[in-house]
């Protein structure tokens, strides 16, 4: 079974949607024949490729609800044994981010990949990374069993711009516009940060079903270009619910 995840670094539902998934594969009877990509996508491609203060970035989209929001978010995340310490979180564009997670897949494969998306969400949300910094990124590469010079020649470069560029109109074109989106098997996809029961039904039910729609998956979105009951949304509205 394959399952592609949408994602942002940016995203805090993200990681939270990881943690919770994890945890359902881990349950999962399946769980060594499924293999897990990556994906990525940007809530806001627009963002200036310079590190702004977290508190400021959101304060100025949603003003007095903002603190409320990372208040939400941290207490879930602790539920989790997650850290969000929103107070050293720095926001900055997460292209180049996104290119070295597809260099890793290409390299090194899937589950390297998904150790360092694991690293980069756990470092940009607890620790201050800044993930449009190029040594930052090759650190965090190498904190999770990467080598540092295969590293450090692709970020010194512009490999993989375009390709990753593409797989993010793409995921647009197939109408994802809010993360995390889980696609099973390349037809079916439940959208925002499950529960676990959830996300082992879904695991389940995919391993069984050999052309029926997934049921009992449900699909929780949000309202706006917004972080709230599950997902992070882009300015458009639209569930994802397969292809």
């Amino acid at each position: 079974m394959k399952v592609e995840i949408y994602s942002d670094i940016a995203c805090p539902w993200c990681y939270v949607g990881k943690s919770r998934f994890e945890r359902a594969l881990a349950a999962f009877p399946g769980a060594a024949s499924v293999e897990v990509v990556y994906r990525p996508f940007q809530l806001d491609p627009s963002a200036p490729g310079q590190p702004l203060p977290h508190r400021k970035v959101l304060a100025d989209k949603y003003g007095p609800q903002a603190t409320a929001m990372d208040e939400r978010i941290t207490q879930l995340g602790a539920a989790e044994g997650l850290t969000f310490d929103f107070d050293t979180v720095i926001e900055n564009n997460s292209l180049l981010a996104h290119r070295l997670l597809r260099f890793v897949l290409d390299t090194y494969g899937p589950e390297a990949q998904v150790r360092l998306k694991g690293g980069l969400l756990a470092s940009h949300f607890g620790e201050g990374l800044d993930i449009g910094d190029r040594g930052q990124l090759t650190d965090a590469a190498v904190a999770v069993g990467l080598d540092r010079d295969p590293i450090v020649a692709f970020l010194d470069g512009d490999d993989l711009h375009d390709e990753v560029a593409a797989e993010i109109d793409e995921a647009r074109q197939r109408g994802i516009t809010a993360v995390p989106t889980f696609v099973f098997e390349g037809k079916w996809a439940i959208q925002g940060g499950q529960e676990t029961s959830t996300f082992l039904r879904v695991l389940e039910q995919v391993a069984k079903e050999t052309g029926a729609a997934v049921t009992g998956a449900a699909v929780t979105g949000s309202d706006g270009d917004a972080c709230s009951d599950g997902a992070c949304e882009v300015p458009h509205t639209g569930v994802t619910t397969g292809n």
